[in-house]
């Protein structure tokens, strides 16, 4: 079974330097059916006016990851966590027993726009944490890449929950597929282009659960840029 969520039925943020498009409930967006899909409880796709951000603020028992698309986001925290994240990069925050933190576009003449994830982790009042690295975007062109998984593997991000995030690059015509083991879920968030996911047609910011199904099958429709969670 495939629901699709459309990016035009999102919720929306606007405050002049901020517009932000909410896949499920966040903020002032109130909606009882999309609270989230399984641990993932946040999808917030954020474009940010030149010079402007996220002041300072708190979080407490989330696991954050921050997926920049254009542009550059400079992050502070108070774990000492700290970095300028761009394209090519994906960042964790666990804030845990409470972290406070601050985002803000590095720069002064252009926009960024980047994806907020928030995950609930399967632990409470966990010791704050970062996390920075870049991903090889060479290698999401020709499959899937892991960005985070809660073992760490093949180099991503460790968290505190039984998921997997994974990016892929497909050009158009190109199809891969992601197996999915019993009893596993997964959202599928298209960031960028058109892809098909098992053969519902997606757009620049739709979404869509899987459950009940054997796989994500991802067929490229123009160049896309797809993220896959992998969720129990």
């Amino acid at each position: 079974m495939i629901q699709v969520r459309l990016a035009a039925d999102r919720g929306r943020t606007e405050w002049g330097w901020l517009d932000s498009r909410h896949t499920f409930s966040f903020g002032e967006y109130a909606d009882p059916s999309h609270m989230g899909f399984r641990s993932l409880r946040v999808i917030n796709d954020d474009r940010v006016e030149p010079g402007a951000g996220f002041g300072t603020h708190g979080h407490r028992d989330m696991e954050i990851l921050s997926y920049v698309l254009e542009g550059a986001l400079a992050h502070k925290d108070s774990s000492g966590g700290g970095g300028v994240i761009r394209p090519g990069e994906i960042q964790f925050m666990r804030a845990g027993t409470g972290v406070t933190h601050s985002e803000y576009n590095q720069s002064k003449t252009e926009p960024v726009h980047f994806l907020q994830i928030w995950i609930v982790p399967d632990k409470r009042g966990l010791k704050p944490a970062y996390g920075q690295q870049s991903f090889d975007r060479d290698a999401a062109r020709r499959g899937f890449v892991l960005l985070a998984s809660r073992d760490g593997r093949e180099g991503s991000l460790q968290v505190q929950q039984d998921a997997d995030l994974w990016v892929t690059l497909p050009e158009a015509g190109e199809e891969r597929r992601l197996a999915l083991r019993p009893g596993r879920h997964a959202w599928v968030h298209v960031a960028r282009g058109q892809a098909s996911v098992n053969g519902k047609a997606l757009s620049e910011g739709d979404g869509a659960a899987v459950s009940g199904e054997d796989g994500v099958t991802l067929a490229g429709q123009g160049p896309a840029e797809v993220l896959v969670f992998d969720l129990a």
